[in-house]
C-alpha cells in the first residue's frame, strides 16, 4: 500500500541525509580540547565531543626502524605530533618498510595470489589503542611526508583494556578507498569522510598501500574524534545515506560472503532442478576454469543456488590456490573447518593477519593443516600471533613438501620454538624478519635446509653473532639467490667475505644499517668482485661507501637494477656518472642524504639517465 503522504516521506528522507553530511563535515576546533557540540536541530541531542591521540601502538606488520630504537618506528604513532606542520623526511615518524613498485621487481618478489578481490589492496598495517571508547566521528591522520597510502581505516569493538575479552571481536570499516598519488610530499591532515557505527571503539587500525609513492610515506599521529554516547541518527538503520550506498555495498558483500564462509557451506537441501540449462551442454573444465575467476565469498553465494553449482563451488580443484588475508577480520577456527573437505589439494596458503584475538585457535590451525597440509608448498602466515611452537611443529610433520614458509612479524612465536623449521629440508624460500629466531635455531635450519633460495632475517635482533651465520650459509646454502640482512648489528667483513665467496649465485643483498661494516677493509670491493649476478643492492645509511665501491660495482655488477646508498658522504658524482653508464638495467638509485649529491647533480642525473629514478630526500 503506497504512503498516505509520499512527499513528507521523501522530504524527511533528504532532511536526514542534510543532517548527517552536515555532522560528518562540521567544522570542528583545535583538536587538543574536550567541547560540546550543539546541534541545530531537534533530532541530534547536545553531546559532548572527545578528541584524543593515540595512547599505544599495539601492532603492526612491519617498520623501517629498528627493534631497539624510536627513529622511524610504528611507536611514533603514539602520543601529541612530533612533526606536524612541517614537511620533510624525520626521524620521529612512522615509517613502514616499503614504497613503490621496487620490492615487486626483484629476485625475491613473490607470486601474487590470484582471486584477491579488486577492493583489497592493503600491504601494511598498525593498529592503535586509545584511553576511551567513543562512537567515532572522525579520524585525523597526520602525514608529514609523501602522504596518500592509507587506503583503509577499521574500528574494533574488543577494547584492549579491559579485563573481560569479548565473546566476539566485530571490525568494522570507517572508510576504505585506492591508493592515490598526492602531487607532492608536503605535509598533510588526512580526514576521510568516515561511517557511523554501532559500538563503542578504542582500537583503531590503519592499512596502507605504498606503491604509487615515490618515498616512504611519513605519519606522524593520528587523533580519535568520538562521542561517548551513541549519536540518535545512528539508531535509525532504516535510513540510508544516499552518498554512502557504494561504499557499504562493498562492506556488504564482504560480510555477506564471510558470514556464507561460515554459516551456508554446511547446507545441503540445496534446490534440484529438473535441468541445468545451458550448464548441461558445457565440459566439467570449463565451468571450472570461469568459476576460478571468482573470489571466495562469490563461491559461497554460488554454492547456495543449486547442486550442479554447489558441486563445482566445492571442488577441492578451486582451492589450488587460496588467500584468505583480504578476510582477515572474519576468519576464525568455524570458517577453517567449513573449508577443510575444499582444500584438500591445497598448495598455496595465505593466513597472513589472520586469527589474532582469538579468531583461530592452536587446536583449530592445527586440524586444519593435518587435513589439507600433505600437498602445501607455500605457506604465508605474516603477522599470525596466535602460532605457538605447537604450531611450527605441526607444519614440519605435516607439510612434508612445503617450499616456502614466511613468518614475518610473527614476534610471539618463542625463540626455541624455530628449531623445528629445521625438520622441512626442502624449504627454498623463509621469510622471519621481525621473529626472535635465535642463532642455535638458525644454524640448524641453515645446516639442514640447503636448498634455500630466498632468506630474509631483517631484523631478527635476538642473533648474537651474523659472522658465524654467514660463514654457514656460505658453506650450505649455495642456490642463495637474494638474502636480506637488514639491521643486521654485528655482521663484519669477516662474514662478508665467507658469503659471498660461498654465494655466488646471489642476486639480491640488503646490508641495509649495518653499522659495523666499513669501507676500508675492502668489503664492498669484494662484494662487488664475488657476486656479478647482483640486481639489488642495498647499503642504506653506511656513511663509509666510497667512489671505489661504486666504480668496482660499475665494472663487475653490469646487471645492477637497485642500488641504495643513502647517507653516505664519500660517493662523487663522477663515480655516479660511470655506474650509470655501465649499468644500463639500473632503474633505482637512492641517494637520499648524500652530501657530495646536491640537487642541481640530481637534475643533470635525471637528464642524461631518464629511465632511472634518482631519489634526493630532504628534511625541512
Amino acid at each position: 500500500m503506497p504512503p498516505v503522504f509520499p512527499m513528507l516521506t521523501v522530504l524527511s528522507m533528504f532532511y536526514y541525509m542534510c543532517l548527517r553530511r552536515r555532522a560528518r563535515t562540521a567544522t570542528r576546533g583545535e583538536m587538543n580540547s574536550r567541547r560540546a557540540i550543539e546541534s541545530n536541530t531537534r533530532a541530534l541531542p547536545i553531546n559532548v565531543e572527545i578528541v584524543q591521540y593515540a595512547k599505544e601502538v599495539l601492532d603492526f606488520s612491519s617498520h623501517y626502524g629498528s627493534e631497539n630504537s624510536m627513529s622511524y618506528t610504528m611507536w611514533n604513532l603514539a602520543g601529541i605530533p612530533n612533526v606536524y606542520p612541517s614537511s620533510g623526511d624525520f626521524t620521529q615518524t612512522a615509517v613502514f618498510r616499503t614504497y613503490g613498485t621496487w620490492w615487486d621487481r626483484c629476485p625475491s618478489a613473490r607470486l601474487p595470489f590470484k582471486r584477491t578481490p579488486s577492493t583489497f589492496c592493503s600491504q601494511d598495517y598498525v593498529e592503535l589503542a586509545f584511553e576511551e571508547p567513543v562512537y567515532p566521528t572522525a579520524v585525523h591522520i597526520l602525514e608529514t611526508y609523501h602522504p596518500g597510502a592509507v587506503v583503509r581505516i577499521l574500528a574494533c569493538s574488543a577494547n584492549p583494556y579491559s579485563q573481560n575479552p569479548p565473546a566476539e571481536v566485530r571490525w568494522e570499516v570507517l572508510w576504505s578507498d585506492a591508493p592515490t598519488k598526492v602531487n607532492g610530499p608536503q605535509a598533510r591532515q588526512f580526514t576521510p569522510c568516515i561511517k557511523q557505527i554501532n559500538f563503542p571503539t578504542n582500537l583503531i587500525r590503519l592499512e596502507v598501500n605504498s606503491s604509487l609513492l615515490d618515498y616512504y610515506t611519513e605519519l606522524d599521529a593520528v587523533v580519535l574524534h568520538g562521542v561517548k554516547e551513541r549519536p540518535v541518527l545512528s539508531l535509525k538503520p532504516s535510513m540510508i545515506d544516499m552518498n554512502d550506498i557504494d561504499e557499504d555495498e562493498d562492506e556488504e558483500k564482504l560480510g555477506c560472503g564471510m558470514e556464507t564462509l561460515n554459516k551456508q557451506f554446511s547446507i545441503v537441501t540445496l534446490r534440484e532442478w529438473p535441468t541445468n540449462g545451458y550448464f548441461d551442454k558445457l565440459p566439467y573444465e570449463l565451468i571450472q576454469l570461469i568459476l576460478s575467476h571468482l573470489t571466495v565469498p562469490d563461491l559461497c553465494r554460488l554454492a547456495q543456488t543449486c547442486k550442479l553449482l554447489y558441486q563445482h563451488c566445492c571442488d577441492p580443484l578451486q582451492y589450488i590456490h587460496l588467500s584468505l588475508q583480504p578476510y582477515w577480520a572474519r576468519i576464525n577456527d568455524t570458517s577453517l573447518e567449513y573449508l577443510q573437505s575444499r582444500c584438500t589439494l591445497i598448495q598455496w596458503l595465505n593466513l597472513s593477519w589472520t586469527g589474532n584475538r582469538g579468531a583461530i585457535s592452536v587446536s583449530g590451525f592445527s586440524r586444519f593443516l593435518k587435513v589439507c597440509g600433505s600437498e602445501l608448498v607455500r605457506l604465508e602466515l605474516s603477522c599470525g600471533h596466535f602460532l605457538n611452537e605447537t604450531c611450527l611443529e605441526v607444519i614440519t610433520e605435516m607439510c612434508p613438501n612445503l617450499q616456502e614458509l614466511n613468518l614475518s612479524s610473527c614476534d610471539k612465536i618463542p625463540p626455541q620454538a624455530f628449531n623445528h623449521i629445521a625438520k622441512v629440508g626442502s624449504l627454498k624460500r623463509l621469510v622471519l624478519y621481525r621473529t626472535k629466531v635465535e642463532q642455535t635455531a638458525l644454524l640448524s635450519i641453515l645446516n639442514f635446509c640447503s636448498e634455500l633460495q630466498h632468506l630474509s632475517l631483517g631484523s631478527c635482533v635476538m642473533i648474537e653473532d651474523y659472522d658465524l651465520i654467514a660463514s654457514m650459509m656460505g658453506a650450505k646454502c649455495k642456490k642463495l639467490r637474494s638474502l636480506d640482512l637488514w639491521r643486521c648489528k654485528n655482521i663484519t667483513e669477516s662474514g662478508i667475505a665467507e658469503l659471498a665467496s660461498g654465494c655466488q649465485l646471489l642476486e639480491e643483498l640488503d646490508l641495509g644499517w649495518c653499522p659495523t661494516l666499513q669501507s676500508s677493509t675492502g668489503c664492498f670491493t669484494n662484494l662487488a668482485r664475488k657476486l656479478p649476478n647482483l640486481q639489488k643492492l642495498f647499503l642504506t645509511a653506511n656513511r663509509s661507501v666510497c667512489d671505489t665501491d661504486i666504480e668496482e660495482l660499475a665494472a663487475n655488477c653490469t646487471h645492477l637494477r637497485q642500488l641504495d646508498i643513502l647517507g653516505t658522504r664519500m660517493v662523487s658524482p663522477a663515480s655516479l656518472r660511470k655506474l650509470l653508464e655501465s649499468c644500463k638495467d639500473l632503474s633505482l638509485l637512492d641517494v637520499s642524504f648524500c652530501s657530495q649529491i646536491d640537487n642541481r647533480v640530481v637534475l643533470e642525473l635525471n637528464a642524461n639517465f631518464p629511465n632511472v629514478f634518482i631519489k634526493k630526500s630532504f628534511t625541512q
